[in-house]
């Protein structure tokens, strides 16, 4: 008996506790009515909750009408799964950390473009069909043709350009 009554205790949540829970529901919600149409559009929302904030859009400027929304909006969220709609956020959220990875890849791979020549070269053609074969290996000759001179400019902007309109990670 003593086991099954440490079990009852764990699963009991204090008052204080739920309301505190709710109260971060309602943050999240209030989260989700400030994004943007264009951002929730990338959310993956029930039907239901869509619905629930295009209402709560309707009535932005009714303070107390949308402070009632929102908690209703909240008791909703408790029940749903929201792991895909924390992925989908956090997605959004680190788009600029993506997009510096993608950034810092592009100039090692320029890089080794320039110091490896052919076969690296021949290899990259392999991956990406959409590459010119003649235009990549001119570009590669002048970012090389630059570095050896030890004046860094255009080739090397453009041979980045390039890598990045062809190269897809």
């Amino acid at each position: 008996m003593p086991e099954s009554a440490a079990e009852f205790d764990d699963e009991l949540k204090s008052k204080s506790e739920i309301k505190r829970e709710m109260h971060q529901m309602q943050d999240f919600a209030l989260k989700l009515v400030k994004l943007s149409k264009h951002q929730r559009s990338k959310i993956p929302f029930t039907e239901e909750f869509k619905h629930e904030l295009i209402l709560a859009d309707k009535i932005q400027n009714k303070h107390e009408a949308l402070r009632r929304h929102i908690r209703y909006m909240a008791k909703v969220l408790c029940e749903m799964d929201l792991e895909p709609i924390n992925q989908a956020l956090d997605v959004m959220a680190n788009k600029h950390q993506q997009e510096t990875a993608k950034f810092v890849h592009l100039e090692n791979l320029r890089d080794q473009l320039i110091e490896k020549g052919n076969e690296f070269i021949e290899e990259l053609l392999s991956q990406y069909d959409t590459m010119e074969r003649q235009k990549f290996r001119q570009l590669v000759r002048q970012a090389a043709k630059e570095k050896k001179l030890e004046k860094v400019a255009k080739g090397h902007r453009d041979l980045f350009a390039y890598l990045k309109e062809h190269v897809s990670l």
